[in-house]
């Protein structure tokens, strides 16, 4: 039991999108999961069709998704980039845009991807942070409303599948100097100003380098001139990183694994050749290994400036 705390009020949203604005007196009477997500999370894009799925098949039975966007990097608080996320996941539920935190402040939230379950009279009696705990989750939604049937099937696909977590050994890796962890560079590092960069021969394990002329920011790396590379020591199945192009026009990269192009081993965002675009401000997956995983190195180059590299997340 969460405890007798009511649904705190939702006016602090700065826009509402697939709905009107809602609050707490409008909700009484129904089921509320109130979903806290950042369009960027590979988190929450793992946990959104088991909510999506929950979302449509009790909606009958007066239960109410509300997803919250909070964003985490500065870019996520373009409305377009937000819209996007939700016709790429098929989300029609209603969703709270919060640029400016305060919805997030007002449940003292903290935690991307974050679930608060809410009765019919508006209290919220449990939470849940983090992916996982689904059967849980959707047993606590039908024992508020009332209901008792099978589990809803849900499999997830492209970079909504379930991450690999027995052979996960590399963690989230921020790229921004205000967050970022063992990037490898033989001449040393410089903050907010541009500078040549040479790819370390033999990266560490977990360790990362940039090859060419960027500029290492608060939250993101920027290349400044063509041709520059990051590249990555990981060990996992899937390999992502959130990228944006700021205000320019596409920027076409090519991601190799080991020197190669990767062909079955490739992401949902590349070919077998390793050739992507970079177009909108989102995550994007670069490698799948298909046929096992093991230590390898990934590699993606920009053949344009003006790219903006922000956290690697594996699975």
């Amino acid at each position: 039991m969460f405890g007798r705390v009511h649904i705190p009020s939702l006016d602090g949203a700065t826009e509402w999108l697939n709905s009107e604005p809602l609050g707490p007196a409008g909700l009484r009477g129904h089921v509320v999961l109130v979903n806290f997500w950042t369009l960027t999370c590979i988190n929450w894009l793992r946990q959104e069709p088991y909510v999506r799925a929950w979302s449509q098949v009790y909606r009958d039975d007066g239960f109410v998704v509300i997803g919250v966007h909070t964003p985490e990097f500065s870019f996520e608080h373009e409305i377009d980039g937000i819209r996007q996320a939700i016709k790429d996941r098929e989300i029609d539920y209603p969703v709270a845009v919060d640029n400016h935190y305060e919805v997030w402040n007002a449940f003292g939230n903290q935690y991307w991807p974050a679930l608060y379950f809410i009765d019919t009279e508006g209290i919220i009696r449990e939470q849940h942070f983090g992916e996982g705990r689904y059967e849980q989750s959707e047993r606590i939604i039908q024992r508020l409303l009332g209901v008792q049937r099978e589990l809803v099937p849900v499999e997830g696909i492209g970079v909504e599948a379930a991450a690999d977590w027995d052979h996960l050994q590399t963690p989230e890796s921020y790229l921004g100097y205000a967050r970022s962890e063992r990037f490898s560079s033989a001449d040393g590092v410089a903050f907010d100003e541009r500078r040549a960069y040479q790819l370390t021969e033999r990266l560490c394990f977990n360790h990362w380098s940039l090859d060419g002329e960027w500029t290492i920011g608060r939250e993101n790396v920027v290349l400044d001139q063509a041709g520059g590379s990051i590249a990555f020591r990981f060990h996992a199945r899937d390999v992502h990183l959130v990228l944006s192009a700021g205000a320019r026009e596409d920027i076409p990269f090519r991601v190799l694994l080991d020197g190669e192009a990767p062909g079955p081993s490739a992401g949902v965002d590349v070919d077998e050749d390793g050739t992507g675009v970079l177009r909108d401000g989102r995550l994007y997956q670069l490698a799948r290994q298909h046929d096992g995983v093991r230590e390898r190195t990934v590699e993606i180059t920009f053949s344009k400036p003006g790219a903006e590299a922000y956290s690697f997340t594996f699975g």
